[in-house]
């Protein structure tokens, strides 16, 4: 990682201008009962709500230094990368088609034409997918998918660059999992600047195509489309370039719906700011790590987003978790 270590510096670099240094925020209350330090790298804060606008822009900052110039930008996503790629546009001054599952949040399609951007819907990802394929072939069309592609992997690698240049080392760093290109671009940041801190993946249970690609050292696609809170996860299978970086983690964990349920209403609660599923079950896969070692650990959580629309809040607090603290859980 010697060597990408420096493409994520230079992606830094490039994105300054156009993103957030977002906060690191802690709960005392929580360390005190885990008994752990817990540290979060507030992604809901940044442009457009999430991390993702970190490799949107890096990708059309690295084209324009390579003297490259399209004249339009496509994407393909069900949510956040979507509204980060409309807003890059916009401030490359680019025109932008955007192709998103109808199933996308209400919230994040708005929003994404909000920044100027043509938004494209299909009955599925698979045709979706299709389509921007077809709609990248033109002249002067570009495409920035939403995981497999390096710059897009090194712009959000400075998430946790960032983070980790703010509480130094940790034992631990874990990040969410959907197509896999926070989760590479974190590996990278962390072992570039510290070799020894572990880096474990989160995914849901119920869109674990990244666990069972891991388990059998093959890109594994999901059947049919998730049925899961997450939907910062619900890709249907990891990349090529991704997958090779999913390799090297040193640890994998899967949660459960209710965990995602009961972790949303907790770092809300503690943290006091909005986030969303994606983000908050990746404490279920800390918990789950941190039942099986020994001693006082400094981990650090990359909270990729606060995009959620009404639907998806009012399954998240359908029932109170609030009255059972996580006082037992390790």
């Amino acid at each position: 990682m010697a060597l990408e270590i420096k493409q994520v510096e230079k992606a830094r670099t490039r994105i300054a201008k156009f993103v957030h240094n977002t906060p690191v925020l802690t709960s005392s209350i929580l360390n005190q009962w885990l008994g752990h330090e817990i540290y979060f790298k507030a992604e809901n804060f940044q442009k457009i709500g999430a991390f993702k606008v970190r490799g949107a822009c890096n990708t059309l900052a690295w084209l324009k230094e390579r003297g490259q110039s399209p004249n339009h930008i496509v994407a393909n996503s069900s949510g956040n990368h979507a509204q980060a790629v409309a807003f890059a546009a916009k401030r490359f001054g680019l025109s932008a088609t955007i192709f998103m599952p109808e199933y996308s949040s209400q919230v994040k399609i708005q929003a994404t034409k909000s920044y100027g951007a043509e938004v494209v819907l299909s009955k599925t990802r698979d045709i979706t997918d299709e389509k921007v394929r077809e709609a990248a072939q033109k002249e002067g069309t570009y495409w920035i998918p939403p995981y497999n592609h390096e710059q897009v992997v090194y712009g959000q690698g400075t998430a946790a660059y960032e983070a980790l240049s703010d509480v130094s080392e940790v034992d631990a760093v874990f990040a969410p999992c959907g197509g896999g290109g926070l989760l590479s671009g974190t590996l990278i940041a962390a072992r570039g600047l510290y070799p020894k801190t572990e880096v474990h993946g989160v995914e849901p249970l119920l869109a674990n195509d990244a666990a069972q690609s891991l388990q059998t050292g093959k890109i594994q696609r999901l059947s049919g489309i998730p049925d899961t809170l997450a939907d910062g996860a619900m890709t249907m299978a990891v990349g090529d370039i991704t997958f090779e970086y999913l390799k090297q983690l040193d640890g994998f964990h899967e949660v459960s719906e209710e965990k995602m349920k009961y972790w949303t209403q907790w770092l809300t609660h503690l943290l006091k700011c909005r986030i969303e599923p994606t983000s908050a079950m990746t404490m279920g896969g800390v918990c789950q790590w941190l039942k099986g070692v020994s001693g006082r650990k400094k981990v650090l959580v990359i909270l990729s987003g606060g995009n959620l629309d009404q639907q998806t809040t009012n399954k998240i607090w359908a029932e109170d978790h609030l009255g059972n603290p996580p006082l037992d859980l390790l």
